[in-house]
């Protein structure tokens, strides 16, 4: 009889550790308002401002919602009418009758997983009540006649961050997983989730940084971005990495990689089994990565001028001079797609075949359309942003990353806060999310540029809008071949602008679609043999990504197979596989560099 015993009524925890426990949480929550009081004393009483326009845009909506009380009435009388429904439905569940749910969440929301979110005719309720709610709040402010397209985009992208932050899921009362760990531990989750909170506010220097992986279980070189290779060139804006070759016979162009500079380039080398890099030089490529140097104050006056010139530029003379190779291929990532696209434009406006095929990856050179991230780009908005990084000569990395992470909230932010604050769990060693909490900063006056001249004027696809060193940017002038992969799910660049901006281009493109986001649809190996892509056999691109869409073809596998056998056919001549240790540039140090191995101290930062 004493094992049912145990098992109805769970060991009490061990009164030391629970002591403790409580002395670590009082002790730190101690220190943490001594030093909030004392940095509230220091920078004053600041009056309220409202430097995002949000209460603004909210106003907004509210004053043209109330002047149509028709239609608000409608809305509500059908919320009440879905209500009287669910009332009905958990009568008779109660009653022990089946009965069809007026709601149910998206097949991928990943929340209501737990059993008893369905089971539990409590739980069940609860989650159907939060869904009507969230369906009717939405419906009714998402299309509110007379208001301007960027406040009506940044009132529905404020309402679902509110709607997001209230589901059920994210509290401990009326989450069925965490109502049960707090029951089994006599609440010892929360007493762990207080202090894990307490421990992501003091790394954060005083504002939270949810954790979201242990960055501890990580090192650079060891465990994540171990491709062999060699340090052969530096100046003050990047390193530049070339990889050992694995194949006695390599390609004669070689191959540069032009990552973004917003986060470090170890995304296409996470480990052996998923890395671009590996998979490139075991392909025979001979393969070349610009590492950006993760900036301060003393890069405040670099621009976007300064990261074609000292950056790609540099890198060309720098592989011509260990390789002999007047011509390469190259790759841009994100960011470092549209840097590539003007370095090209550059290069044929000075009448150099410098890059003799190049690849975007989910790059974006037409800002008209640049989805949910237009949200936090207006004028108001970047003259704030712009005030505070000219103060201190940079963007503070976490301050991009946050921005980010909201367009997923779900998945990026509140799937933490249950994990590592009512669960008390500590986050799970995860070499994705370790590469994403490993922003860099950006140069004041370049990222000032960016954002204006890019986001909000759009001046990059206007011929000679943008000048690089005296040389009008023209992207019609692009003649050599191009690739342009891009992800059908991705919140960051979507496809359909990235598609825009391939039109532009004045030599051959072939453009393809992968599955997944940003990031897997990218980072995706043919040994996996996800998500698949499209691609469309028309020798010309449709004047609309809706047209290309549907005359395309769905694949089996990986992009990279497609893009190998495309770069191949431009590049059929073969060289000796060349040793970074024995081309004509010094060694400077082994791969991955100490660019990339620079972390942002969080107390420091704040």
């Amino acid at each position: 009889m004493a094992a049912p015993q145990d098992k109805a009524h769970p060991e009490l925890p061990d009164p030391q550790e629970v002591a403790k426990t409580y002395a670590e949480v009082a002790k730190r929550a101690s220190h943490l308002i001594t030093e909030h009081v004392q940095r509230q004393l220091k920078k004053g009483v600041a009056t309220p401002a409202d430097e995002l326009g949000i209460a603004q845009a909210f106003m907004d909506m509210m004053a043209k919602l109330l002047s149509n009380p028709y239609k608000l009435a409608q809305a509500q009388m059908n919320l009440v009418w879905d209500y009287f429904s669910l009332w009905q439905h958990s009568m008779l569940r109660f009653a022990g009758m089946n009965a069809a749910p007026v709601a149910t969440p998206e097949r991928s929301d990943k929340r209501f997983k737990d059993e008893e979110w369905q089971e539990h005719f409590m739980f069940d309720f609860v989650k159907q009540s939060y869904l009507i709610a969230a369906r009717h709040i939405h419906d009714t402010v998402c299309c509110v006649e007379g208001l301007d397209e960027q406040t009506q985009k940044k009132v529905n992208f404020y309402t679902r961050q509110y709607i997001d932050a209230l589901s059920p899921s994210n509290f401990a009362m009326t989450n069925p997983e965490v109502f049960r760990e707090t029951v089994k531990s006599h609440g010892q989750n929360l007493i762990k989730g207080l202090n894990n909170l307490l421990r992501d506010v003091e790394e954060g220097g005083g504002n939270l940084r949810v954790k979201m992986t242990d960055t501890t279980a990580f090192e650079l070189g060891k465990n994540v971005a171990t491709s062999p290779g060699k340090v052969v060139f530096q100046t003050d804006m990047m390193q530049l990495i070339q990889y050992t070759p694995s194949t006695d016979k390599v390609l004669k162009r070689p191959l540069l990689i032009v990552p973004p500079w917003i986060n470090k380039f170890y995304i296409l080398d996470l480990r052996e089994k998923n890395s671009y890099i590996k998979w490139c030089v075991d392909q025979g490529h001979t393969v070349f990565v610009i590492s950006w140097v993760n900036p301060d104050e003393k890069q405040a006056e670099k621009t976007f001028e300064s990261y074609v010139l000292e950056g790609i530029v540099a890198a060309l003379d720098a592989i011509e001079q260990q390789t002999g190779e007047k011509e390469i291929n190259a790759c841009g990532y994100c960011l470092g797609g549209t840097l590539l696209a003007t370095t090209l434009a550059y290069l044929a406006g000075k009448k150099q075949k410098r890059i003799a095929s190049a690849t975007f990856f989910t790059t974006m050179t037409d800002f008209s359309e640049p989805g949910e991230l237009g949200v936090f780009i207006d004028e108001g908005q970047v003259s704030s942003l712009e005030k505070k990084m000219f103060e201190r000569g940079y963007l503070e990395g976490s301050e991009m990353a946050g921005t980010f992470n909201m367009l997923r909230a779900n998945d990026l932010i509140w799937s933490f806060v249950v994990n590592n604050y009512l669960l008390g769990k500590d986050p799970f060693p995860f070499d994705l999310l370790y590469w994403n909490s490993d922003s860099t900063r950006m140069p004041a006056k370049m990222h000032s540029f960016y954002l204006r001249a890019m986001y909000m004027e759009n001046r990059l696809v206007q011929p000679g809008n943008v000048v690089i060193d005296g040389v009008p940017i023209d992207l019609g002038k692009i003649k050599v071949p191009c690739y342009f992969i891009s992800a059908i799910e991705d919140h960051i660049a979507p496809w359909k602008s990235t598609y825009m901006g391939a039109r532009n281009f004045g030599g051959p493109v072939r453009f393809v679609l992968g599955g997944s986001g940003h990031i897997a649809g990218i980072v995706n190996p043919p040994v996996a043999n996800k998500y698949g892509y499209w691609v469309n056999p028309a020798a010309k691109l449709a004047p609309t990504a809706d047209a290309w869409f549907e005359g395309a073809q769905q694949q089996a596998g990986s992009w990279w197979t497609d893009w190998q056998s495309w770069v191949s056919a431009h590049d059929a001549d073969q060289a000796d596989a060349r040793d970074p240790a024995k081309g004509k540039l010094k060694v400077l140090e082994d791969a991955p560099g100490s660019f990339v191995k620079i972390r942002i101290d969080a107390k420091k930062a704040a």
